[in-house]
């Protein structure tokens, strides 16, 4: 991840952008924290890769007052704009400044990466998939959203466009939506939902589920192996 994608500017509008570019924002968390309480203690350790904002720390520390959790962030304005979001439970969270290998070597009872991995260079995804796996305990979910949809033309440009649309239907900024079609375009990393399911077997997690579809997200629970 590029830890200048995130200035101090943009770390502070950041809590406008999801709930309008992501469908279904408001209850994601929701989902999420209810796929992990399935197999994580009442105790357990989570692993939030891509912890900037603050928003899901917040959200799952609310939800599970005997949970612990270490956020990792390559932004360390982010990781500030998370401190103060996620304050209220501070005394539960650890904060770390860097990619994967920032992390603690666990062994965690879950992990998250919410709207992350298409900000990871397609070069360092396996990778990072492959230490997540490390951290994480046998059984443990890892709860993954974020881009990904058909990699061949026409249907890349139809789900670019589709996410634009959406985005700019929710009130965002147009010059903001033309800056993430270009984004999408060619900057970040984005994979069919095929390759993201044998990646995940490739690096330790051979069940994966779609659980959640919001026209050019996906979102999966898979179980370390």
């Amino acid at each position: 991840m590029n830890p200048h994608a995130f200035d101090t500017a943009s770390a502070r509008s950041y809590a406008e952008g999801p709930p309008r570019q992501v469908p279904g924002y408001a209850s994601l968390h929701r989902m999420v924290s209810l796929l992990l309480a399935e197999r994580t203690p009442s105790d357990g350790r989570v692993l939030v890769l891509g912890a900037g904002g603050g928003q899901e720390l917040k959200a799952l520390a609310e939800a599970h007052s005997g949970w612990l959790f270490d956020g990792v962030d390559p932004s360390v304005d982010m990781l500030r704009l998370a401190d103060e979001v996620a304050a209220p439970h501070r005394e539960r969270i650890r904060l770390h400044e860097g990619t994967i290998d920032a992390a603690p070597a666990g062994p965690f009872d879950a992990a998250t990466s919410i709207l992350t991995f298409h900000f990871i260079p397609a070069d360092e995804r396996l990778a990072t998939l492959r230490h997540l796996h490390r951290r994480l305990k046998t059984g443990a979910p890892l709860v993954l959203v974020h881009l990904s949809f058909p990699q061949t033309e026409p249907d890349r440009s139809t789900w670019i466009a589709r996410h634009v649309a959406f985005g700019l239907s929710n009130g965002t900024d147009p010059a903001h939506a033309e800056s993430a079609r270009q984004a999408i375009a060619s900057r970040l990393t984005i994979l069919s939902p095929e390759d993201e399911v044998a990646m995940l077997g490739q690096a330790g997690f051979p069940v994966a589920s779609l659980f959640y579809a919001g026209l050019s997200l996906r979102g999966w629970v898979a179980y370390a192996g």
